[in-house]
């Protein structure tokens, strides 16, 4: 609470009124004064004053406020003058101006109506106003007559609120009340799962998840505190802070002071009186508050002891139409010499006021009464009055003008006095309102953009409107934008980031990355296009352009807490909050100069703050002191807006003459007027929580000179504005090298590691502020180094366990050793040879490589306990490393690893770091045990101690000129000392945690000359230095041994183990005295590597991928990598077994390893227990395994399972082992001449050899060679992919063919007679073309494809066929795509199969639509015929039959003529695609995701063919037999120039839609019309005259046959008078799923059986609770009418006689249940109709009617809706 509210010392009874203070309560409160006494208005700080009752309407403003006044009617006005209903003149002139300067309205009442202009909006009150003001959520009218507006409507994917708001559907029974009425929480589903929270999460009580670090931090994330719960073992507050019950971490000092500042004021109980401190006053409650607020006016004790007793040194300010008395009091101006002790000490009558004596003879007809303006006479003597504008001087006779202008909030903006009156005015952007004293600004409705910890959200505020613009955030804090850009920025406090998008939520980029601790506060300069931030953490304030480049340190000195920010481009300056342990308020230019502190007085928090340009002030709040305060820019005329109902307030904005406040407390947006504090408004309540706000509107970023100009004003880098010009700056840590340009690179700079972070500190400057140098995926960094030659900085992770290194600058960094670390803790560059040395305390090694990493080898591997920090000395050929192990010491060795010496090994503890003195040859180093810094001779003798206090635990260690720099872990701090002496001491940062390495990089290393620079010492691999006289030795990479020669390295491992890592291949040598791994540097990734194989002969390893499914291999080298299998089985296992050895996993779960003879024999045990053994390897006398669990390799005694020991350790993911000696003989190679003479695979037996050929394919009657391909074969897809299932062989397994870029095939096809396959791909739209080994791709059709589902080759005419869903359409062209033309149409709704028969000239295709149907048609499209529209569902699959001329097709099927139905197979769960081939029908099954097939003449025989195939699709037979027969168009394209069409006894030419250039004819013979666009040719003539005879007769005997099939057919019907059906045949209704969509999405739905059911005649009306159902897919076929077997009759007759007895008993058949299955292929359509008929009135009595069945469900990407029509048996 403000406590600024101040109460005047007065007596009632002397000056006979009183003020009563009323502190604490709301301005709503009442006040009671005396008898005989005028209550006046509560003010704005709670207080109450009383006047005496006569003083109320007598003109005079005596409460101040005119609350006395108010309502009253005064004596008559001047002539000149306009009396108003409240009794106050004005002038007559601002009658029926528009104004309402009455203030009651009654200057504008009874006015003529004013004529509003063509663009302005008349007002119920007559005001015009502008168009666009109206409906904008302003009252511009003032009655509110242009916000009398219909709601708007909200989109589909919006939520209606009752108040007629519009919010994200999403949002509705969210656990959130987005509304802000809470109707989106109203009437929610009891049963909403409840949401599962992540672990990054807490779920609340109701489901809602919040952020676990939200969990007991205090506040009630959750909203109903749940999150606050059962916080006793949460972590505790940190040093400095007092935990509240709740949770909540207070400042400790906040403790028993009187203030509740826990939300469950726990934080004020038992407390006990305590002693305050020097700079403290005691209350009488025992709170201390500050001394300097004792007797400041406030009532900051809450219980006045820290006002009492004080002198009134103040002057309290009256208001201007008052008079002060001397005793302090305020009285009207009107009794001033009235004659009237009006301030009870005669101050108002006394002589030095000017009154003159009262002569009791004056009168106001004499002289006006000597008044200058108004005269009236009052208890008989005259009383001067003034007209409005003007106020009555001490003299009580003269008037002068009021300065209204110096009255706050009279004018919005700008304001101009004159005599007698005044005019506002607005600044550039805003309009006058029609009450000519506030503005309005232009541009679009203001909208308020804020932070919500978890999400960026924007709220209109004069209407409900709220939407999101970014979520998933972490922990958002500060926010800003640029309008103009159309960006928003953002704080997380998180993620340490500082992020930005744009407007509309998108692009979504990081800004700043590093460096950051707890960035607060955001600032854009939309002029200069700056990022300006404050970080509490760092307690710093940084400038960067807007995308983060140039990022500098712009103030850091005597900053604490830096909080809130706010810039001002126009005037060049920046504002600040600091809330450290002085609060204060800050500015200086925006190039950090001329800093000044504006307030430092009555602060605790100050968090948000805000500029208001328009009105040229600033606004902050204080959470601590819940005040909402202003002040002038420069810090003057401060003053309380709001000192009550601010709970915790934390960030604000201004737009015209309103506040907008964000609360903790309330989690609420709250408005009120900016001058007053009145008004207050909840803009929005209930929010997660909300953090800082904006006001986003081009206003609140007007346009203002830029400074820098077009050209950045020259400089190089940043240009900075200041009050009048601009300034040149440098990144952090850059030196200027002249005015406006900076240097491009750092010359010297102290480099250290923090861990998670990398920083530098320029010497090149005198801030010394350390900058992060911007590195990704740094967790651990311990040890350090760098090379000047190459600008690099060097760095170990122990989190990683790597090596990498970077530029200076954070660009071109790269991992340079990753694998085989376990803890490298010391780093060291030899800068000469360009060699990286390091320690390895987990492995106990020192090793070295190449700067980048290459020829590893290790120097050191023997007695050494925890290496730690190591140092490097070209110059003398010498290295040097403590060791922190039982034995703590120091050592020396030659670079080489050579002449090996322990130099310092006593009074050592933890030693860390080292540094070595080139001038005085010292080798200094840290002890954190021993605490000091100590130094000694390079050989270890003359050894002294530097520093010996004030050491608590020092790290790191660097030399640099004169000084030594040293990293201190407990101090927090970088110090500095003389080298020598030790003294002279420095501090160069603190508070900086997890302080780590420190070195200093420069460019001024010696120079040294060594025999490795010539030739590189004529070393094959690595030259490493050496002390004198040696120099230098040669030295191999890790597992490779130096020849004889002492320079030439070996070719690679002889002996060695290789195992699979899962995401690597290592190799351990078993040539060297140690064991260590080297990874295969194979140039690929490895996701899941889990068997390995070995060539010895060819060096390449071979290896398993079983997440990427494939099979690659390469040298041992890890060059010549290739994928040689990548298609075809998802597990590969790899394996080379030459030595029987057996892992048992007993019951008991113990696990051994047993070993046998090659038959079995002899088996016995040979370790046992072992933890999780995998991989198995034997060379020599030893066993090796890899082991799960601990991680390890093992070796152990091959014949006795003994003296085991550990190979490797800390190798995570080990899978597959083999043991490799390349010196062993490999044996003899049966097949090894010419490959035994087969003509593919040469596989050995015991005896011998034979030949085999590739999956499908059968070997020859040679028994040596193959075939290129199976003759006859199963074509199938699988989205993305095309197999082959060989029929040639038992073996079904499938076989891809390698067709590239293949996303999702659906439709098959190919040409015989180029060998071609044709495929759809629907989603790329495109119909192609391949080789059927997969080569030549090619694409047929690219264009104006929707949906390809079905597909056709006419192999006769060389034409190809297909239906396009999109477009319903069939359409066709030649095979390579050209002459392509629309066959048909029209009356199509989603054609999908289609087949051809070109010896027939039919088309074939099934219909999807709202009528599933099957339709016939010639090959040109004419003759078009539906052959089945009854009891289909969604029919898929369609083959053909060539040889027994049947067409079959999945769920119904037809003859070539649609009759003779016939059921095949039952229970099938979602077929989609079929074929044919011999006695078989094959189908794809996308439920089961599986091909099976089935004998087509029995239905029986039911085989699974290939299983857990995913999305599989369409199925074709590729087989010599399959596409045969001619037709006219086989010959030379029947003459026609583009298309022939077959037909049945003749053919048709056809040009395509869109003509190609070629001119489109038949040729001589022929007649022919031509049509606009297209041309169909008929032809006049047979192919020839003995072709047409012969046709006449073939015609003649197939009418004669179908005559007798008529006749035997009726007559068997009349003999049996039956039906073919299966009672037990049910209907699977099902959705057939988008093509785009994954197989995952079939949903399958049974129609349920009914129970009640009378002579097998199932009722339409079936319960739906009944629970049996019947799966049932009905793959039926057609029984040929053109075939003249016998034997088929036979079978007929068959059929009809075992199903006679059924179809006579049903007889009344439910379509939607069970399908007609009879053949009518006996009857003609009138006896049909005629049985159908007879059928239905024998079942009358049962009243059921049929129904096609209804296909329930709808395609995800299209949501159509099929709903069938019933239609009646006679229909059928």
């Amino acid at each position: 609470m403000w406590k600024g509210s101040r109460v005047l010392p007065v007596d009632a009874r002397i000056f006979g009124s009183c003020l009563c203070s009323i502190l604490g309560v709301s301005s709503s409160t009442e006040c009671s004064c005396g008898r005989n006494h005028f209550t006046c208005a509560v003010s704005a700080f709670g207080e109450c004053t009383c006047i005496p009752a006569q003083w109320q309407c007598d003109g005079d403003n005596d409460c101040g406020d005119h609350s006395d006044e108010d309502g009253c009617m005064l004596p008559t006005c001047s002539p000149l003058d306009f009396h108003c209903d409240n009794g106050k003149c004005i002038r007559r002139s601002w009658v029926c101006d528009g104004d309402n300067d009455c203030e009651d309205d009654s200057d504008e009442q009874d006015c003529p109506p004013r004529e509003c202009e063509e663009d302005e909006f008349s007002c119920q009150n007559g005001y015009c106003i502008r168009s666009l003001w109206h409906c904008d959520g302003d009252n511009d009218c003032g009655d509110n007559s242009d916000e009398q507006c219909d709601m708007r409507k909200c989109s589909e994917k919006e939520f209606r609120c009752s108040d007629g708001s519009c919010i994200a559907e999403h949002w509705f029974c969210d656990g959130d009340t987005d509304c802000k009425d809470g109707s989106d929480e109203e009437n929610c589903p009891s049963d909403v799962p409840a949401a599962t929270c992540s672990l990054e999460e807490f779920q609340c009580a109701y489901g809602r998840c919040i952020l676990d670090i939200y969990h007991c931090d205090g506040d009630d994330d959750c909203g109903d505190w749940s999150d606050e719960s059962d916080c006793s073992s949460h972590q505790p507050c940190r040093s400095g802070e007092f935990m509240c019950n709740s949770g909540l971490c207070i400042n400790a000092g906040w403790r028993c002071d009187g203030d509740s500042d826990c939300d469950d004021q726990s934080d004020e109980r038992n407390c006990t009186t305590s002693m305050c401190t020097a700079d403290q006053f005691r209350c009488k409650s025992g709170r201390c508050v500050r001394l300097s607020w004792r007797c400041d006016g406030e009532d900051d004790c809450s219980d006045n002891s820290d006002e009492e007793n004080c002198e009134n040194t103040g002057t309290p300010q009256c208001a201007p139409d008052q008079f002060l008395c001397g005793n302090g009091r305020c009285i009207g101006q009107r009794k001033l010499c009235n004659g009237a002790n009006d301030c009870g000490d005669g101050s108002d009558e006394s002589p030095h006021q000017n009154c003159r004596p009262r002569t009791g003879e004056e009168n106001c007809n004499v002289n006006n009464g000597g008044c200058a303006q108004k005269c009236q006479m009052a208890r008989g003597m005259v009383q001067c009055t003034c007209h409005t504008g003007y106020r009555l001087l001490e003299d009580g006779r003269s008037c002068q003008d009021v300065n209204e202008c110096a009255e706050e909030g009279y004018c919005s903006q700008g304001c101009t006095n004159s005599e007698g009156g005044f005019q506002c005015w607005c600044e550039q952007g805003y309009e006058l309102r029609p009450d000519k004293r506030s503005c309005k600004a232009l541009g679009p409705e203001p909208v308020l953009l804020f932070a919500n910890r978890i999400d960026i959200r924007q709220v209109l505020p004069h209407r409900s409107e709220y939407t999101l613009l970014l979520n998933n955030l972490e922990n958002a804090i500060a926010l800003d934008f640029h309008h103009s850009k159309e960006l928003v920025f953002w704080s997380d406090v998180t993620l340490d980031r500082i992020m930005r998008a744009n407007l509309n939520g998108s692009n979504v980029e990081e800004v700043v990355s590093t460096g950051l601790e707890s960035p607060g506060g955001l600032a854009i300069d939309w002029i200069h296009d700056k990022l300006y931030w404050t970080d509490s953490g760092t307690s710093r304030i940084e400038v960067a352009n807007l995308d983060g480049t140039h990022r500098k340190v712009l103030l850091w000195q005597n900053l604490e807490k830096p909080r809130a920010i706010a810039l001002h481009p126009m005037e060049g300056t920046i504002y600040w909050t600091d809330w450290g342990n002085t609060p204060r308020i800050e500015y200086s230019n925006m190039d950090g100069s001329n800093r000044r502190i504006i307030a430092d007085t009555h602060l605790f928090w100050p968090n948000g703050l805000t500029i208001d340009y328009a009105g040229h002030r600033m606004y902050w709040v204080d959470a601590k002191h819940h005040v909402i305060e202003r002040a002038d820019l420069d810090g003057r005329n401060r003053k309380a807006v709001i000192s009550q109902g601010l709970p915790h307030p934390f960030a604000i904005t201004v737009f015209e003459d309103s506040l907008y406040w964000t609360d903790w407390h309330t989690k609420s947006i709250n408005s009120a007027n900016k001058f007053t504090g009145k008004n207050q408004e909840i803009i929005r309540n209930k929010l997660h929580f909300p953090m800082d706000i904006h006001t986003l509107h081009p206003q609140r970023q007007p346009a203002g000179r830029n400074r820098c100009g077009a050209n950045n004003g020259g400089c190089t880098h940043l240009c900075l504005p200041s009050s009048k010009d601009y300034t040149c700056a440098c990144p952090t840590g850059f030196r200027k090298t002249s005015s406006h340009a900076c240097a491009q690179s750092l010359d010297k700079f102290l480099l250290f590691a923090r861990r998670m972070d990398i920083r530098r500190i320029s010497f090149d400057t005198d801030d010394l502020s350390d900058d992060v140098i911007p590195l990704a995926d740094v967790r651990s960094a311990v040890a350090l180094d760098w090379d000047s030659k190459d600008d690099y900085v060097y760095w170990t992770d122990v989190s990683t366990d790597s090596i990498s290194r970077a530029k200076w600058d954070g660009s071109s960094q790269e991992v340079v050793v990753d694998t085989s670390l376990e803890s490298p803790a010391g780093l060291a560059i030899d800068w000469v040879t360009n060699k990286l040395y390091w320690t390895d305390a987990g492995t106990d090694r020192i090793e070295v490589s190449n700067t980048d990493g290459t020829m590893r080898t290790v120097l050191i591997w023997e007695n050494l306990d925890r290496p730690r920090d190591i140092v490097v000395d070209p110059v003398g050929g010498f290295m040097y490393w403590t060791d922190w192990g039982a034995n703590p010491k120091i050592e020396r060795a030659g670079m080489d690893a050579s002449n090996r010496l322990v130099i310092i090994s006593s009074n050592l503890t933890w030693p860390n770091g080292l540094a070595i003195d080139y001038e005085s040859q010292r080798l200094y180093w840290a002890d954190a045990g021993m605490k000091t810094i100590e130094y000694a001779s390079l050989d270890g003798s003359n050894r002294k101690v530097l520093i010996g206090s004030n050491l608590p635990h020092p790290f790191g260690l660097t030399l640099y000129g004169e000084r030594i720099y040293w990293t201190d872990w407990q101090a927090k701090s970088i110090q500095s000392a003389d080298r020598r002496t030790g003294q002279a001491r420095e501090t160069l940062q603190d508070n900086l945690e997890n302080l780590m390495d420190i070195h200093v990089f420069h460019r001024h290393r010696p120079q040294v000359h060594t025999p490795c620079e010539v030739n590189n010492g004529g070393c094959s691999h690595l030259c490493l230095l050496a002390p004198l006289p040696k120099g230098y030795s040669c030295t191999c990479p890790t597992g490779i041994n130096l020849q004889s020669d002492g320079k030439t390295c070996s070719h690679g491992m002889t002996s060695f183990l290789i195992f699979a890592r899962r995401t690597d291949i290592r190799m351990v040598s078993l040539d060297i005295p140690y064991f260590a791994d080297v990874v295969v540097s194979v140039n690929v990734t490895m996701k899941n590597t889990i068997a390995i194989g070995v060539d010895p002969r060819e060096g390449k390893v071979y290896w398993s991928d079983s997440t990427l499914r494939k099979i690659s291999r390469a040298a041992l080298d890890g060059s010549k990598f290739e994928d040689i299998i990548t298609t075809g089985k998802s597990d590969f296992v790899l394996g080379v077994c030459f030595y029987l050895v057996l892992f048992l996993q007993l019951a008991r779960g113990v696990s051994r390893i047993e070993a046998a003879d090659l038959n079995g024999a002899n088996r016995r045990t040979l370790l046992s227990p072992v933890q999780h053994p995998y991989g198995l390897t034997l060379l020599d006398s030893y066993i090796y395994w890899t082991d799960w669990q601990t991680r390890s390799i093992h070796r152990a005694d091959k014949d006795t399972g003994a003296n085991v020991i550990l190979v490797r350790a800390n190798l995570p993911g080990l899978m597959d082992i083999q043991a490799v000696d390349r010196a062993r003989p490999l044996g003899f190679n049966k097949c090894g001449f010419r490959n035994g003479g087969c003509s593919h695979l040469c596989l050995p037996h015991p005896t011998g050899f034979s030949c085999a050929c590739p999956t499908g394919i059968q070997l020859k009657r040679d028994e040596q060679t193959c075939d290129s391909s199976p003759e006859t074969y199963l074509l199938f897809s699988s989205r993305a992919s095309i197999r082959r299932i060989s029929l040639d062989t038992s073996d079904h397994t499938d076989v891809h063919i390698p067709v590239p870029e293949l996303n999702n095939v659906i439709s098959l096809d190919y040409d015989s007679v180029d060998g071609k396959i044709y495929y759809t791909d629907v989603f790329l739209d495109v119909i192609r073309r391949s080789d059927l080994n997969g080569s030549n791709m090619e694409t047929v059709i690219g264009q104006g494809l929707k949906t390809t589902d079905g597909l056709a080759v006419d192999w006769v005419a060389r034409n190809l066929y297909w239906t396009d869903t999109g477009r319903n359409t069939v359409e066709v062209a030649r095979l390579d795509g050209s002459s392509r033309k629309v066959l048909i149409n029209n009356s199509l709704d989603e054609p999908r199969a289609i087949a051809v028969f070109p010896k027939k000239g039919y088309l074939f295709w099934t219909d999807w639509g709202h009528i599933a149907k099957i339709e016939r048609a010639n090959l040109d499209g004419s003759e078009r015929k539906i052959l089945i529209n009854t009891d289909l569902g969604w029919p898929n699959g369609l083959t053909l039959d060539y040889d027994t001329r049947r067409g079959i097709v999945l769920v119904e099927s037809c003859d070539l003529n649609g009759k003779l139905r016939q059921v095949l197979v039952s229970q099938v769960s979602h077929p989609f695609a079929l074929t044919q081939q011999d006695r078989w029908i094959y189908w794809t099954d996308w439920q089961t995701k599986s091909i099976q097939r089935v004998d087509k003449y029995s239905g029986r025989n039911k085989e699974t063919v290939l299983a857990n195939v995913e999305g599989l699709m369409d199925i074709i037979v590729v087989s010599p037999q399959r596409q045969t027969g001619t037709n006219a168009c086989g010959v030379n394209n029947g003459g026609c120039t583009h298309l022939c069409f077959a037909r049945a006894s003749d053919f048709v030419c056809a040009c395509p839609d869109e003509p190609d250039g070629r001119p489109c004819s038949t040729g001589e013979f022929c007649e022919h019309s031509l049509g606009s666009r297209k041309c169909i040719m008929y032809p006049c003539c047979s192919l020839s005259g003995e072709g047409l005879h012969v046709s006449y007769i073939i015609g003649g005997l197939l009418s004669i046959l179908f005559i007798l099939l008529l006749i035997a057919a009726f007559i068997i019907y009349r003999h049996n008078k039956s039906k073919f059906t299966d009672p037990g045949l049910g209907n699977l209704t099902y959705s057939n799923p988008s093509y785009r969509t994954s197989t995952q999405e079939v949903k399958i739905e049974t129609i349920p059986k009914p129970t009640m059911y009378n002579q097998l005649c199932y009722k339409k009306e079936t319960g739906p609770d009944h629970g049996y159902t019947k799966e049932k897919i009905k793959i039926v076929e057609g029984i040929c009418l053109l075939s003249s077997d016998d034997s088929e009759w036979d079978d007929l007759k068959q059929i009809r006689s075992s199903r006679g007895g059924i179809l006579r008993d049903h007889v009344c058949m439910k379509t939607d249940t069970v399908s007609i299955q009879a053949s009518s292929g006996s009857l003609d359509d009138t006896e049909t109709e005629q049985l159908l008929q007879e059928e239905q009135s024998e079942c009358s009595s049962v009243n059921t009617a049929a129904a096609t069945p209804e296909r329930r469900g709808s395609l995800p990407d299209t949501g159509w809706k099929h709903q069938r029509k019933p239609s009646t048996e006679s229909e059928v």
